[in-house]
């Protein structure tokens, strides 16, 4: 699996047709969906299947991941690194599913449809019904990151204002000790200083959030996906993105008692640098790039 995870699709073979691919794509998901209905099928009710039936399961359940890993080979790099990562994680989540249905088949009672297997045998469908969510080119994938992205840091804001709500305790959902008694620890409380901290804190939140709001309105509209230059911009957006959500992330963790000083500093450090990192470039968003900051 970490092979077909790492690996390298091909550059070059050939010209890349997108409607073929995708076509294909979408053909091999909804044939594995299949082997794997035969497979639970097979070993679920009497008579349970032959020698020669079994390997001939097997060897169908093994050439529909072949295909579904053959296709997804055939998409090239130059495509754009975020839309391969979503085809290859969606491609990876088939394969792992029908691997988790195989074990889970392996395991269960014989002649029996057990509630383990109906939930691998869904997952796998689920997993397959995936391909008609995914984007179509590179800056749909990016739209998709993006939106993504911004998702965590809305939660993650909302968290935090629900946390500093005047005179809330962020751990009252954590019951009393029963040998302790009253939780009087001050660690678990803000101080004032600490209010101030977060409040300024809370501002660089709202100031990402607006960031790559404003980020993910101009690329929805106005991205491109026609040249290597467009492409391989979009994708260093997307990558500067995925790295706020952990930062984001980090900041929200870092400020609950004990408040933790200096990974607050440090990511308030990488946030206030957002809105030049994220900046788009010209060629991609020339026509309104000034709407951004």
């Amino acid at each position: 699996m970490s092979a077909f995870t790492e690996g390298e699709p091909g550059e070059g073979r050939e010209p890349f047709e997108p409607t073929r691919f995708w076509d294909a794509l979408g053909q091999t998901f909804k044939e594995t969906s299949q082997e794997a209905t035969k497979l639970s099928l097979a070993f679920s009710r009497s008579p349970l299947p032959s020698a020669e039936n079994c390997q001939k399961l097997s060897e169908d359940v093994q050439n529909a991941i072949l295909a579904v890993a053959t296709v997804y080979y055939w998409l090239p790099k130059g495509q754009g690194t975020t839309l391969r990562k979503m085809v290859r994680d969606a491609t990876t989540e088939v394969v792992e599913g029908m691997i988790q249905l195989t074990e889970t088949i392996l395991i269960s009672p014989l002649e029996s449809l057990s509630q383990e297997q109906l939930i691998s045998t869904g997952g796998v469908w689920e997993a397959c019904e995936q391909v008609s969510n995914l984007p179509r080119n590179n800056q749909a994938a990016v739209v998709s990151a993006l939106a993504a992205c911004l998702s965590v840091v809305k939660d993650a804001l909302e968290e935090m204002e629900n946390a500093l709500v005047e005179g809330q305790d962020p751990y009252s959902d954590i019951t009393e000790d029963e040998d302790l008694g009253f939780r009087g620890n001050r660690d678990t409380y803000w101080s004032e200083a600490d209010r101030k901290l977060l409040s300024s804190c809370m501002g660089l939140i709202k100031a990402s959030k607006a960031c790559l709001k404003k980020v993910l309105s101009v690329v929805k509209a106005y991205g491109k996906a026609e040249s290597p230059e467009h492409i391989a911009q979009l994708d260093d957006l997307a990558d500067i993105a995925n790295e706020i959500s952990p930062s984001v992330d980090e900041l929200a963790l870092s400020m609950y008692p004990p408040v933790n000083q200096l990974a607050v500093r440090l990511n308030q450090c990488y946030l206030c640098l957002l809105p030049v990192v994220l900046h788009p470039k010209p060629a991609i968003h020339h026509k309104r790039s000034q709407d951004l900051f």
